[in-house]
């Protein structure tokens, strides 16, 4: 069956991050460079690049890290072509993230190899990308955000300073908590969050996670959950509940109550109708 060659470009406009999407079976590049950084992830096929005088194949789950002023090629390695995903991303965002990570104004991280192949990180990549491109819970994405990027810099990028350790910050992690009950169907920022209890980002989303077991946006969700059982006995129908919960559309609500629950909002509204 004849494929046809496409692409598409998303943005994310809470966290200003380009998302690329394509399948190639002809286009080819030409040498050219970026002034930003970008994290690569083949899906399908077989892609091939040169960089610095040397030829790299990339295959299914293999990752391209390129720093900004990386002259390099791109094409398919053979007629079959190769599907790939992309995430851009500024100097900003990595040198926010490093901060974040060591405490410590320093230069930008640096991609040590352009060409990786590492499970772990992939499937960093490819969750990254799924969060930034189809979820309206801010929390939610600035934690995977952060997340995964502190987890793609440790494994594959270079930097000066070491990375923070953690103590137990039970005293700020109460205050979130309690800061989450109080304002539960509304929409939270990690950035919000750990200014609250003055913390950096990075360093509030590890202690939180080892302290309660769960980052901000699953605990905010589970106590969504809570009330949206509530709404459904005392006779809310699940549109009513999804909007009085905060969850961003009916979907997005049925899609977390029955990963919750086990059963769809509907489900358990005509449970205890009946």
């Amino acid at each position: 069956m004849f494929k046809r060659e496409w692409s598409t470009l998303h943005c994310n406009a809470n966290l200003n991050i380009e998302l690329f999407h394509a399948f190639y079976i002809k286009h080819a590049y030409p040498v050219h460079m970026h002034d930003y950084y970008v994290i690569g992830l083949i899906e399908k096929g077989l892609q091939s690049f040169s960089h610095r005088g040397s030829r790299y194949e990339t295959p299914p789950g293999g990752l391209i890290l390129l720093n900004p002023g990386d002259a390099h090629t791109g094409e398919p390695a053979n007629h079959l072509g190769f599907e790939y995903r992309a995430i851009y991303l500024t100097l900003d965002h990595m040198q926010d993230a490093v901060v974040e990570m060591t405490g410590r104004h320093q230069d930008s991280p640096f991609f040590i190899n352009i060409r990786v192949d590492n499970r772990m990180v992939a499937g960093c990549v490819r969750n990254l990308y799924a969060s930034l491109l189809g979820n309206e819970n801010t929390l939610e994405t600035e934690s995977v955000f952060l997340n995964a990027l502190s987890s793609i810099i440790t494994k594959t990028a270079k930097i000066r300073h070491p990375i923070l350790t953690f103590g137990r910050e039970r005293k700020a992690v109460r205050k979130a908590r309690e800061y989450i009950h109080s304002c539960w169907s509304q929409k939270i920022t990690l950035s919000e969050l750990s200014e609250y209890v003055g913390l950096s980002r990075y360093y509030f989303l590890r202690v939180f996670c080892n302290e309660v077991g769960m980052p901000p946006h699953s605990y905010q969700d589970s106590i969504r959950i809570s009330h949206a059982k509530k709404f459904l006995k005392q006779g809310l129908s699940p549109k009513e509940v999804a909007f009085e919960t905060g969850f961003s559309d009916q979907s997005h609500f049925a899609n977390r109550f029955k990963r919750s629950v086990g059963v769809t909002p509907g489900f358990y509204f005509q449970e205890h109708k009946n």
